[in-house]
């Protein structure tokens, strides 16, 4: 689903992606508010929304989609690149963050990345993530954390290499299990620990130094 108030835009990535068999537009909306309306009669599996929007804006309606439509992703595509508007979309649960004038080949890399679980980011959102990651790592370090009352070794192990960047399919092969168990343990993590997305699992992993194990 798109979402923007401005129609102009909604149709350039609709004429972007005209040619992506794989990739299907199947709703669009104005605003926040008009997106979660059209979420509560059909799935949709990713949502490319903006972040200034009139009635409800991309951050407001980021936390709500992910509270109450978990499976569905979001992606935002915005034209702001200040630091905060990247940082308050990504700590509402977005999986990615691009600019309005990404190209035809970064739009779609992005998509498919999020669709395929994974996180995105335009080169100025990986800088402000990059800095938040490596502020956390550098402030005094938590008390070990008590793993066996939280997390399992295969949830452990499926952290470690979400933190690397590697995808559902790629865990699973390494691990020997499959995708569905692989986004089970995902999924199960972000309870557990509490986070809305990857960034925050790799925070967590970072701050309980599971990555140098």
């Amino acid at each position: 689903m798109l979402v923007d108030d401005h129609s102009i835009v909604r149709d350039g990535i609709k004429a972007l992606l005209a040619d992506q068999k794989q990739l299907k537009i199947v709703a669009e909306a104005q605003n926040g508010a008009e997106a979660l309306r059209i979420l509560e009669g059909r799935h949709i599996d990713l949502v490319l929304i903006d972040i200034n929007m009139p009635q409800m804006n991309g951050i407001d309606c980021t936390k709500l989609i992910r509270k109450q439509y978990p499976k569905t992703k979001v992606l935002a595509l915005s034209m702001f690149k200040e630091e905060q508007h990247i940082r308050h979309i990504l700590k509402a649960g977005a999986m990615g963050y691009l600019l309005k004038d990404a190209g035809k080949e970064e739009l779609i890399r992005g998509i498919q990345a999020v669709l395929n679980g994974q996180n995105y980011f335009s080169p100025e959102a990986s800088q402000v993530v990059m800095k938040d990651l490596v502020g956390q790592s550098t402030r005094k370090p938590r008390p070990p954390f008590s793993y066996p009352i939280y997390l399992t070794e295969r949830e452990k192990d499926v952290l470690k290499l979400i933190a690397q960047e590697l995808t559902n399919q790629e865990i699973a092969q390494q691990l020997s299990i499959s995708t569905r168990t692989v986004d089970a343990h995902r999924r199960s993590l972000i309870q557990k620990i509490g986070a809305r997305n990857s960034i925050g699992l790799v925070k967590f992993a970072m701050e309980h130094n599971l990555l140098d194990e």
